[in-house]
């Protein structure tokens, strides 16, 4: 399945001037490997190392000058320094720390040679005694298929090109929802996308999801730092996506009796996996974004078919016309977030969400969103204006008069106005347009 997105990505990195070799960030399983082997196609030489191979990692522990090295790696993969082209990719590097060290050499005497680097533990290494090579490497973020590469991989290459035009013709509107409630169900992971784009039947993804369950399980101990740990994470996993969506407390966390301390540092080292993620809470309406990391973080996870399927709900979604009526709108919620993710590849992109300041309040914003100085507040609601009414709230203390709602409806701008009598302009987004937040904002700030 083509990844076009990050393809795309890719070709403005070689593309750069002042290029410098490029670490791949992304949890196990989201075709890390997968798109380096079908971008060196680009290139005239592909040179591939694994480095949980013995004699490929022997290559850069031997102590040898970086122009040794070079040699030495050219004659194992039986390819020439000056035969074009070059691009080398070094997979599960976080096996060799020289290796990573080494990576600053690349830069600074090899330019002419493109190098990417991945591993699927490389987070779980970033906190411990391993020298990364600071300014002489840039990051990017993997994450699950976005909605336009579920079209590209279900053969609807057109609608990704209509979705790019200023404006999508009424007509499509319910074809769009449709395709898009598909890829709500079964997520982004690329092998279930894969498969579903070549049977179109759900019931056939089950042996996936499992297997992807348990290959996470099956890490647990090379994510934790300690033998008690282990039992820590294997109860994250085993409950975080019957908890996904909600706000959590660590403190007997799934119905356990862990204490919050042991629950809340093996959050800390799973999320270095980035299979889940803690979004904390903002009370400002205004930049800088300020995390309140004493209160109730919500717990997002690396995909939402596994929360699904976890929760067994695959056939409501299915069958229910409507996305914000299952799961108590959780899910609708939760794969917006997964695509304002994956509509940006850098690391530093982040999900946040904003509450009242008064602790006993419960007013709650899905997603408040940065965008040319102004924090945007995001609901992912159905209904009429007048029952958004965190969203009212928000807007009457904000020092600007622009929201956004994603949902079924179609696209639209309105002259709204809050119980307080605050008046703000609404841009209706449908789920299908999430990815085009950028967009759609500029159009209403130049109104």
């Amino acid at each position: 399945m083509i990844k076009r997105d990050i393809i795309n990505e890719l070709l403005k990195w070689v593309a750069k001037s002042n290029r410098k070799p490029l670490i791949l960030r992304g949890a196990r399983q989201v075709g890390k490997t997968t798109v380096v082997q079908m971008f060196s196609k680009e290139f005239d030489q592909y040179i591939y190392l694994n480095l949980e191979k013995e004699e490929q990692r022997e290559i850069f522990e031997r102590n040898y000058p970086f122009a040794d090295l070079l040699t030495s790696l050219f004659m194992f993969s039986q390819k020439k320094r000056n035969g074009g082209k070059t691009l080398i990719f070094i997979d599960e590097i976080q096996n060799s720390p020289k290796a990573i060290a080494l990576l600053r050499y690349f830069y600074e005497e090899a330019n002419d040679l493109y190098l990417i680097a991945a591993g699927s533990l490389l987070e779980n290494s970033l906190n411990r005694n391993i020298s990364f090579p600071v300014g002489r490497v840039e990051y990017m973020a993997l994450r699950p298929c976005s909605f336009r590469e579920f079209l590209f991989a279900t053969k609807n290459e057109q609608l990704i090109d209509i979705l790019e035009k200023p404006e999508v013709p009424e007509f499509l509107h319910s074809q769009l929802i449709a395709l898009f409630r598909k890829y709500a169900t079964i997520g982004g992971m690329p092998e279930v996308v894969n498969l579903y784009s070549q049977t179109q039947e759900i019931t056939e993804l089950g042996s996936i999801y499992d297997s992807l369950i348990q290959s996470y399980s099956e890490d647990i101990e090379k994510y934790a730092n300690s033998s008690a740990q282990v039992n820590y994470i294997r109860h994250i996993i085993s409950n975080t996506f019957h908890e996904a969506g909600t706000r959590v407390t660590f403190e007997k966390f799934g119905n356990s009796a862990y204490k919050s301390r042991e629950m809340k540092e093996a959050f800390l080292t799973l999320e270095k996996t980035m299979l889940v993620r803690l979004v904390y809470p903002c009370t400002t309406t205004k930049l800088p974004l300020k995390p309140i990391l004493v209160r109730k973080p919500r717990l997002h996870v690396l995909d939402t078919g596994l929360i699904n399927y976890s929760l067994k709900i695959m056939g409501n979604l299915v069958f229910n016309e409507n996305i914000n009526d299952v799961h108590r709108g959780i899910i609708a919620e939760h794969i917006i977030g997964q695509e304002l993710l994956a509509s940006n590849f850098s690391i530093s992109n982040e999900l946040h969400f904003w509450v009242r300041e008064k602790t006993d309040a419960s007013a709650e914003v899905d997603y408040i969103f940065p965008y040319r100085g102004k924090l945007i507040p995001v609901e992912v609601k159905s209904g009429s204006i007048g029952k958004l009414r965190s969203l009212h709230q928000f807007m009457d203390i904000a020092p600007h008069r622009i929201a956004v709602r994603v949902w079924q409806g179609a696209h639209s701008i309105e002259h709204a106005t809050t119980v307080a009598g605050t008046k703000f302009t609404l841009l209706n987004l449908p789920f299908y347009l999430a990815h085009r937040m950028e967009q759609e904002l500029d159009k209403v700030i130049e109104l």
